[in-house]
C-alpha cells in the first residue's frame, strides 16, 4: 500500500511517499480502508522531533481516521467488512485496567497512540486499529468529516464539558482559536451557554471566528501579552475558564487573563519550551489547573451525535491527496490553515 513515512525527525520534507506492506491484522484488529485522515499538530511535533515520548521511527503518522472496514480479526464481534467507521486516537488499550473500566482509557498504561510508532498510522491507504478504539459513523454523518471528530471535537468536548465543566454565562477564553481544536472549542463553548473570547495570531481569521461562535476576537502576535485586552473586556475581572490549545508560548498572558477561581484546562503544547512559575500566582487567586490528552470512546460517540444533530460542524479548510502531506504540515505548522486539513488517499495528486 501507499503511505507517507517518516524515517527520522525533521522538516516537512521528511515525509516521504513509500510502498509499504499492509498492516498486520491481529486477532482484535479492524483493518480500515482509509477515507480520510486529519492533520493534527500532534503529527507536526511527532515529525519534527519535539514529541519524544512513545515515538518509535520509522513511522506513519496520523490518528484521526475514518474509512470502510476491509477485514476484521477473529475476535472482533461488533464490526464487519463494509461498515463505516472512525477511530479514537489510540491503536491499543488493555481494556481491563481501572482506567479502561471507568471510561478513562485515555490514561491506560498500555495505550498506544495511533501513528506514533511503526508503520501503522492514518497517512496511508489502510490502517489497523483494535476494536476497542473504533466506532460506527452514524447515518447522515459525512464519512470524511467524521475523521476529525475524535481529536478536534472530542478532545475539546472533554475539556469543556467534562473537565472544565463550563456553565451557562461563564466567560471562556479559547487560545489557538483558528486551529483545528480551537474552532471546534468555540462551537462547544458557545453551545454550553458561555460568553466566548477567541485568541488568534491571524487578523484574517477574525471574521470566521465570529461566524463559528466567538463573541469577541483578540488578535495578538505570537507570544504577545493579550491579557490587558481581556481585562478591559471583562471590566478587570478576567475569564472563568481557559481552554489552552497552545501551551507555554502563551503561558504568562493566559495566567494573567484568568479571574478569581478560574479553571485553566491544558489541551495543547506546540513547542518543547518550559515555563517558570511562582505557585503563589495561582493559589492566591484560587486558580485550578487541569488537563486533557485525548478522547474516550464514549466522548467520541457523544461528539458524533452532536455532529449528526447539527449542533457542532466539523470545520475543514482543505482536502489534499496523500502525496501532499508535507504541504499540509507546512500549513498547519505555520498557522495558515483554518480548522483542519484532511489527507484523502483516494484523491489524485
Amino acid at each position: 500500500m501507499r503511505a507517507m513515512v517518516v524515517r527520522d525527525a525533521g522538516a516537512p520534507d521528511h515525509l516521504k511517499l513509500e510502498d509499504v506492506p499492509m498492516p498486520e491484522l491481529r486477532p482484535n484488529d479492524v483493518r480500515i480502508k482509509v477515507e480520510a485522515c486529519g492533520v493534527c499538530f500532534h503529527d507536526v511535533v511527532t515529525r519534527n522531533g519535539v514529541m519524544k515520548r512513545g515515538i518509535r521511527m520509522p513511522l506513519i503518522p496520523g490518528h484521526e481516521v475514518s474509512g470502510i472496514v476491509e477485514s476484521v480479526g477473529p475476535r472482533v464481534k461488533l464490526f464487519k467488512p463494509g461498515d463505516r467507521v472512525c477511530t479514537a486516537q489510540r491503536r491499543h488499550i488493555c481494556g481491563y485496567c481501572r482506567f479502561c473500566r471507568s471510561g478513562r482509557e485515555t490514561s491506560c498504561d498500555e495505550r498506544e497512540f495511533l501513528g506514533d510508532a511503526d508503520l501503522n498510522g492514518g497517512y496511508a491507504e489502510y490502517v489497523c486499529v483494535e476494536d476497542d478504539n473504533v466506532v460506527h459513523v452514524p447515518a447522515g454523518v459525512d464519512l470524511a468529516q467524521a475523521s476529525i471528530v475524535s481529536c478536534a471535537i472530542g478532545t475539546e468536548l472533554n475539556a469543556i464539558r467534562d473537565v472544565g465543566q463550563v456553565k451557562p454565562g461563564e466567560r471562556v477564553l479559547i487560545s489557538g482559536a483558528g486551529g483545528g481544536l480551537g474552532v471546534h472549542g468555540l462551537q462547544l463553548a458557545r453551545g454550553a451557554g458561555a460568553y466566548v473570547y477567541a485568541v488568534t495570531t491571524s487578523p484574517d481569521k477574525a471574521d470566521k471566528l465570529k461566524q463559528w461562535g466567538a463573541h469577541e476576537v483578540i488578535i495578538c502576535g505570537r507570544g504577545e501579552d493579550f491579557s490587558p485586552q481581556i481585562k478591559d473586556a471583562t471590566q478587570g475581572e478576567g475569564v472563568d475558564v481557559v481552554i489552552d490549545n497552545v501551551g507555554s508560548v502563551l503561558f504568562e498572558p493566559t495566567r494573567r487573563s484568568l479571574g478569581m477561581g478560574g479553571r485553566w484546562i491544558f489541551v495543547g503544547q506546540l513547542t518543547g519550551d518550559f515555563v517558570r512559575l511562582n505557585p503563589a500566582q495561582l493559589f492566591m487567586r484560587d486558580i485550578t489547573i487541569r488537563s486533557v490528552k485525548s478522547t474516550s470512546r464514549n466522548q467520541l460517540q457523544d461528539s458524533l451525535q452532536l455532529v449528526k444533530q447539527g449542533l457542532v460542524k466539523p470545520v475543514i479548510s482543505v482536502e489534499m491527496p496523500l502525496e501532499h502531506a508535507a504541504i499540509a504540515h507546512e500549513q498547519v505548522e505555520t498557522g495558515k490553515a483554518f480548522g483542519r486539513v484532511l489527507l484523502r488517499p483516494g484523491l489524485s495528486a
